[in-house]
């Protein structure tokens, strides 16, 4: 039984889903033929009231052209006693009665096909003296008595529809009047219509359209002969005629179709769709070979018959839902009888484990609150003993300047006791100007021995560690006061270039001391086998700068000197400690890792590399105070 479930499942959502599509496409077949069927019915009311408007604008001017024949003067002229006095008359009288009726333009032409007098005889493109016995509206004339023709002029390239009628005297035909009228108005009125209209001539040619993009395209394909015969007749005046790009899909009757059109309208902007799909309902008008066309966008029926359908499928869908419900309601109720039973089960059973889960975590808490005090015990431990060799260090190197100091010392030593001896005399005999010099300058070598004694001891008492803002450029300057000494007995020269501004960073500047003084120790130590001169004019070069990054501000101090530089050896070990290129007992190799791990403590870092140019440089870098990092910034 449980293994047909998924199965009658499937089953069940397959009939499910086949009963909501047929009562969806059901509904829309049916809906959609009604909308049709409205369309149908309003494109037929349509059509007669555009057929009824285009045939009162031509009917009121059909018999316009006769009515010139009841003119004596048109007759003359037309009969071969044309004067240039008759002619201008002609041509005036021509001119008042085209502005009286409104039209686009009224002439009249001879036998031979020759225009001898029009309404526009003033203009500069006036139809006098043309030739337009190639118009088929003149031939018409001739043959059958009126003539009927819509085509651009030749000269303004003006669409118009041209009525023509022959005129005689006396049963003999003596010329053709014409008049060319404009449906330009009935156009405009159509542009606010609710769908797309055209007219399309005998060839297919669009000349009317409520959609200026459609006007003189083609509704079939023109072979070479149609547009050859347009060619010489000029009735389109040499337009290109592109086609319209109607493609039927459907056919509901004689006079409906369906079509789609996908040619874009890009010059003008209506009130309603142009592209799409349509119902294209075509009616002759009478007394001409045109067809009257209304396009009735079926977006909107189809819109109706998907909405429609699609409440159908709802519906449906809601119905078989509601009675899944139901049935999945009864089986949810002998379920949850099951499942409550189930849960007290898991529920005992996890009070169970839970418990038993809570021991063990009792366990593991008290041991590992153990190992967190061993840890703090062997942490406090490691910092001792750090402290403890950063003091030995410290102790190191001042027994590397013990030298130096007690040298410093000494001279002072023996002028005192020559000065105090000289003092003594002085006073003996009575000078006592003298005896005060000798005096003044015994305070003074006394003051010089005290400021030595004073940073010796400064350096080396044993430091808290405590960070502190501290000028680096003054922590530079202790540390040389230090070596002084030896600089003076190498005879190595010292460079310092150092900005104006002071240089913060917070760290214990007795520490940084050391660090600086083991840098600096370092570089005399590089310079001892150069060259006397070398060490004069190069010597050993210290600089500082402030080095902004996107991240941080931070004061980067160098140290380089002009020696042979590192080996790849030392390069790749020089931060190890017990590790050291100077001779056995001068060093333990323990002030490069020293001085790292005080540098690190302090958020800095501390790197070494030789020089493009020669020698090595040693590069500390340092944050540098919240306060000179906003000095720093506009």
């Amino acid at each position: 039984m449980v293994q047909r479930t998924p199965f009658r499942r499937l089953l069940l959502c397959l009939a499910l889903a086949v009963l909501v599509a047929a009562s969806a496409l059901v509904t829309f077949q049916i809906s959609q033929r009604l909308s049709l069927a409205d369309l149908q019915a309003t494109g037929r009311h349509r059509l007669d009231l555009y057929a009824a408007s285009l045939e009162r604008s031509i009917d009121k001017y059909a018999y316009f052209p006769a009515t010139l024949g009841l003119e004596s003067d048109v007759i003359d002229l037309l009969s071969g006693g044309a004067t240039p006095r008759l002619a201008d008359k002609v041509n005036r009288y021509l001119e008042q009665l085209n502005e009286r009726a409104g039209t686009l333009a009224i002439y009249v032409i001879d036998l031979h096909g020759h225009v001898r007098a029009s309404s526009n005889w003033q203009r500069s493109d006036s139809f006098v003296g043309e030739d337009l016995s190639f118009r088929a509206y003149f031939r018409d004339a001739i043959d059958q008595g009126n003539g009927r023709f819509f085509g651009i002029g030749t000269t303004r390239s003006e669409p118009g529809y041209y009525l023509s009628s022959a005129l005689s005297r006396n049963g003999r035909i003596v010329g053709v009047a014409v008049i060319k009228v404009s449906l330009e108005q009935l156009e405009e009125s159509w542009a606010t219509a609710e769908t797309p209209v055209l007219v399309a001539d005998e060839n297919g040619i669009v000349i009317l359209s409520s959609v200026p993009d459609w006007k003189f395209t083609a509704l079939r394909r023109l072979d070479e002969t149609t547009r050859a015969t347009f060619d010489r007749t000029q009735q389109y005046n040499r337009r290109a005629l592109p086609p319209l790009g109607v493609n039927e899909t459907a056919s509901l009757d004689k006079a409906a179709r369906l079509v789609r059109i996908d040619r874009a309208s890009s010059a003008s902007v209506t009130a309603y769709p142009v592209t799409g799909q349509f119902l294209i309902q075509s009616q002759p008008l009478a007394g001409t070979f045109w067809s009257l066309n209304v396009f009735s966008h079926i977006e909107r029926a189809e819109k109706v018959s998907t909405t429609r359908a699609a409440g159908a499928g709802v519906t449906m869908l809601l119905f078989a839902l509601l009675g899944l419900m139901l049935n999945e309601r009864r089986r949810l109720l002998k379920e949850r009888l099951a499942a409550r039973e189930a849960l007290q089960k898991a529920h005992d059973e996890l009070e169970r484990k839970v418990e038993e889960r809570t021991l063990d975590l009792s366990a593991t808490n008290q041991q590992l609150q153990t190992e967190i005090a061993e840890r703090v015990r062997a942490e406090q431990t490691l910092r001792a003993a750090q402290d403890e060799l950063i003091q030995a260090g410290k102790l190191a190197v001042i027994g590397q300047l013990s030298a130096g100091i007690v040298h410093e010392l000494n001279q002072p030593l023996a002028a005192l006791r020559t000065l105090s001896g000289n003092a003594v005399r002085f006073l003996e005999r009575g000078n006592e100007q003298t005896a005060r010099d000798n005096l003044e300058r015994i305070g003074q070598l006394v003051d010089r021995m005290g400021q030595i004694t004073g940073q010796l001891k400064a350096f080396a008492r044993k430091s808290s560690g405590k960070a502190a803002p501290v000028d680096l450029r003054q922590v530079v300057a202790n540390a040389i006061a230090l070596l002084e000494q030896r600089f003076r007995t190498s005879r190595i020269r010292l460079t310092r270039n150092f900005p104006d501004t002071p240089l913060t960073v917070l760290c214990d500047g007795n520490r940084l001391e050391q660090v600086i003084i083991n840098l600096i120790g370092n570089a005399l130590d590089a310079m001892l086998d150069q060259p006397e001169e070398q060490r004069r004019e190069l010597g050993i070069e210290i600089s500082a700068e402030i080095s902004s990054t996107p991240r941080e501000n931070a004061v980067r101090l160098t140290v380089r000197d002009h020696g042979p530089g590192l080996s790849p050896e030392a390069i790749a070990r020089l931060f190890e400690p017990f590790f050291t290129t100077k001779d056995a007992g001068v060093g333990l190799g323990l002030g490069l890792a020293i001085s790292t791990g005080i540098v690190n403590d302090y958020g800095g870092t501390l790197s070494g590399e030789n020089h493009p140019d020669g020698g090595a440089v040693f590069i500390l870098t340092l944050p540098l105070t919240i306060e000179d990092t906003g000095s720093e910034q506009p």
